[in-house]
């Protein structure tokens, strides 16, 4: 057993269905979270994955996600919280 990155939880790392999700250690959950999360970082970034600093700001990001580094994560709804009117 092995404990979440993440969320802290304990989990199997047998039963991980994601092998990449190993180099963390991360549960399924947190994982899927991530990947949903990267094509937002992506997508709000305008990342291309063909050039390599591009990946390594993709890198950058995940490492924020797990904790591993300190930065910001994107928000998903810039708009949200703010009084434009």
């Amino acid at each position: 057993m092995k404990s979440c990155l993440k969320c802290g939880k304990q989990f199997d790392e047998n039963a991980i269905e994601d092998s990449d999700s190993a180099k963390y250690p991360s549960c399924n959950s947190c994982w899927k979270e991530w990947t949903t999360y990267a094509v937002i970082v992506i997508n709000e970034m305008r990342l291309d994955m063909s050039l390599p600093e591009h990946r390594k700001a993709l890198r950058k990001y995940e490492r924020i996600f797990f904790g591993l580094e300190k930065g910001e994560e994107i928000k998903k709804n810039p708009e949200e919280g703010s009084n434009v009117n």
